[in-house]
C-alpha cells in the first residue's frame, strides 16, 4: 500500500494521523538560537508567550534534509511507494527538501512529491483524500492525478483576531496593525494559487466577526463535497468553536465536521484567536 507523508503544516490531529496511517515531517521553528520541531517539542501557546515577550515572530524553516531522508527512507527501504505533501511552495521550500531526500535516497521512482498550493487543513483535506485512495489500493500516479484535480477546488480561508502577529511577521504595515486593533478589524485571509491574500475585513467582537465570516461562505459551502469540513483554529474559545460547529451542523451539508488546532508554524504567523473553515468544492 502507498504510504502518505505530509509536512507538519497540514495541522491534522494525532487521532486523524493514526486513523489514516499518515506520517508527519516537522518543519522547524526558531526562537532566537533555539531550534524546535513543529508539533514535537514546542506548543503554540509557548510560541505566543515568547513572541509577546520579544515583540517579534519566530522564524520558521523547512524540514531538515537529514530528517526528511530518515523519515522517507523508512519506507523506501521497504520498497514502498511514498506520496509526500508539502505546504505551498510560495511559502516554504518544504517540497524541495522532500525532492532532495528522494534524490539522496536514489528513490525518485518510489517517491512522489506534491505541492499542495495550500496550508493548514487545506493541505489536510488533500492528505486525507490521498490516504483514503491509498487504502483503496490506488497507485501513486492515480493519487497524484486526482489530487491535482482537487487542488484548485480547496477552499482555505480564515479570520484573524489580531493584526499584531501579521505585522511582526512583515505581512502588514505598522499603521495598518495599529488602526486595525483600534477599530477591532478582523481580516479574512484567503489562500488562492498557493498565495495568501487579505480580502474582506470584519469589524467588532471576534465572536460576531467569525460567525459573519462563516455565513459569508454559505454559497461556496452549498457546492462543497460532503465528505468533511474542517474548523481549524489557533486558540479560540470553546464557545466560539461550538457556535461555528452548530451553524455548520444546521446546514446539513457535511457528513463529518472536524475540529483541529493549528500547529506551531501556522500559529506563529497568524497569532491566537484565528479560525478557519476549510473544505473542497465539487
Amino acid at each position: 500500500m502507498v504510504k502518505i507523508i505530509s509536512d507538519s503544516t497540514c495541522d491534522l490531529s494525532p487521532e486523524l494521523l493514526k486513523k489514516y496511517d499518515i506520517s508527519v515531517l516537522p518543519l522547524h521553528i526558531l526562537l532566537d538560537d533555539r531550534e524546535y520541531c513543529d508539533g514535537v517539542n514546542i506548543t503554540p501557546d509557548e510560541i505566543y508567550e515568547w513572541s509577546d515577550e520579544h515583540h517579534t515572530t519566530p522564524k520558521t524553516s523547512a524540514p531538515a534534509l537529514d530528517m526528511a531522508i530518515e523519515r522517507i527512507g523508512l519506507y523506501v527501504k521497504q520498497k514502498r511507494q511514498v506520496v509526500c505533501f508539502a505546504i505551498s511552495e510560495d511559502m516554504s521550500t518544504s517540497a524541495n527538501v522532500m525532492r532532495m531526500a528522494a534524490r539522496e535516497l536514489e528513490a525518485e521512482d518510489l517517491v512522489t512529491v506534491i505541492d499542495s498550493a495550500s496550508l493548514s487543513t487545506g493541505i489536510g483535506l488533500l492528505v486525507i483524500h490521498a490516504a483514503e485512495m491509498a487504502q483503496a489500493g490506488k497507485t501513486p500516479e492515480e493519487i497524484r492525478e486526482e489530487i491535482e484535480e482537487l487542488k484548485p477546488k480547496v477552499r482555505a480561508s480564515f479570520v484573524v483576531d489580531t493584526l499584531v502577529y501579521l505585522y511582526r511577521g512583515g505581512r502588514c504595515g505598522g499603521l495598518a496593525a495599529m488602526f486595525g486593533s483600534a477599530l477591532q478589524l478582523h481580516p479574512m485571509i484567503v489562500v488562492e494559487n498557493g498565495k495568501m491574500k487579505s480580502t474582506k475585513k470584519y469589524r467588532g467582537k471576534l465572536s460576531k466577526a467569525i460567525l459573519d465570516y462563516v455565513k459569508d461562505l454559505n454559497t461556496q459551502m452549498a457546492g462543497a463535497r460532503k465528505e468533511r469540513v474542517f474548523i481549524t483554529h489557533s486558540g479560540c474559545s470553546m464557545e466560539i468553536i461550538e457556535k461555528v460547529k452548530a451553524y455548520l451542523e444546521g446546514l446539513g451539508i457535511f457528513d463529518e465536521i472536524l475540529v483541529t488546532r493549528a500547529g506551531g508554524v501556522i500559529s506563529s504567523h497568524c497569532g491566537p484567536g484565528t479560525l478557519g473553515v476549510l473544505f473542497i468544492e465539487k
